[in-house]
């Protein structure tokens, strides 16, 4: 696992605009810089593109106590009508029932990581849009972006907590682009978890993905599948997308179908579907620069990562991309 230092100001606060503005650094055979528009002449015709097609929610809630103190909320999954998995904070003086507006909340279980079991009088989901947040990745100030501009332009399924943040880049004109170029697109749908932001503590080998649900689509899995037959790269746009191949893999081909993951990808892992990757620049000690790592090799992200810095290249969610093949063999 390794480090690197980050100067602060190189942590993007607001996105390109337009959204395809942003720096594209390429590392394949050798390593360029270009911008994210220019990926229709970078891939080749053929390339089968896959998209996370998950739509972030507002997922924070500001709920109160019956003494009055407030309690953030945030909720990660449904686990059945009225019951989620969240985090609270601060979450040793929660209480067990807490309100907001309509809502009644009952704190009913914890457990091991902390995550809190929450029983709600009513569905919450259609109230989130009045009572809820965009829960903004906590390196992102206070109202320096607007929740619109955390969505990606084909976000359609809500459930995620945290935006795929590589589908950022993409406009209407450059997917149309792409597929002008003879470039084809296919959709999945992983429902992000706030585990994305959860750094590493200890041994990597020791650390525990939150699982996340996942759907891949008969027709994404029909195109993958006569992408590879027929010697097309399949190329990933996202960690989130990655790790919902990866998962729905069953050793000869992805299966169709609704599924759950907590497929953590570290070095040494042998990929089985995708020959590409766009990605934005990680965090350290996160699990997203562990699987780029694992498909770029070690030194070569290292070394990619270093000139990023040195050149001035914008990090994490809101940042620049790279578009990464896997390391030669």
């Amino acid at each position: 696992m390794w480090e690197f230092a980050l100067p602060p100001e190189r942590i993007a606060q607001e996105g390109c605009e337009p959204r395809d503005a942003a720096r594209l650094m390429v590392v394949g055979e050798q390593l360029l810089h270009r911008h994210v528009r220019d990926l229709p002449e970078l891939l080749r015709p053929g390339d089968l593109l896959v998209l996370n097609e998950s739509k972030v929610i507002p997922a924070r809630l500001r709920a109160h106590k019956s003494s009055g103190g407030q309690v953030e909320v945030l909720l990660i999954a449904e686990r059945a009508p009225g019951l989620w998995s969240a985090w609270l904070r601060p979450a040793k003086r929660a209480g067990p029932k807490l309100e907001l507006g309509p809502l009644e909340i009952w704190v009913e279980g914890s457990e091991a990581d902390g995550t809190r079991i929450l029983r709600f009088n009513r569905d919450p989901k259609p109230l989130l849009g009045e009572l809820g947040e965009i829960p903004f990745p906590p390196y992102i100030q206070e109202g320096g972006v607007s929740g619109e501009r955390y969505q990606t332009v084909y976000a359609k399924v809500p459930g995620s907590v945290a935006a795929p943040t590589a589908g950022l880049h993409f406009t209407e004109a450059l997917l149309e682009r792409l597929q002008v170029r003879g470039i084809e697109l296919a959709k999945i749908c992983l429902h992000v978890g706030p585990g994305t932001f959860a750094p590493i503590k200890g041994d990597p080998n020791q650390h525990r993905m939150h699982r996340e649900a996942y759907e891949v689509p008969e027709a994404a899995a029909e195109a993958i599948g006569a992408a590879r037959r027929e010697g097309r790269r399949v190329i990933a746009v996202g960690t989130t997308t990655v790790r919902t191949l990866e998962s729905a893999w069953d050793g000869e081909q992805v299966v169709p179908g609704a599924g759950s993951t907590e497929l953590m990808i570290r070095p040494p892992y042998r990929f089985a579907v995708i020959d590409g990757l766009i990605t934005n620049f990680h965090l350290p000690r996160s699990t997203l620069l562990l699987l780029v790592s694992a498909l770029g090799g070690e030194q070569r992200m290292q070394a990619a990562y270093q000139a990023a810095i040195t050149e001035g290249y914008r990090f994490y969610s809101l940042g620049d991309a790279m578009l990464l093949f896997p390391e030669p063999q």
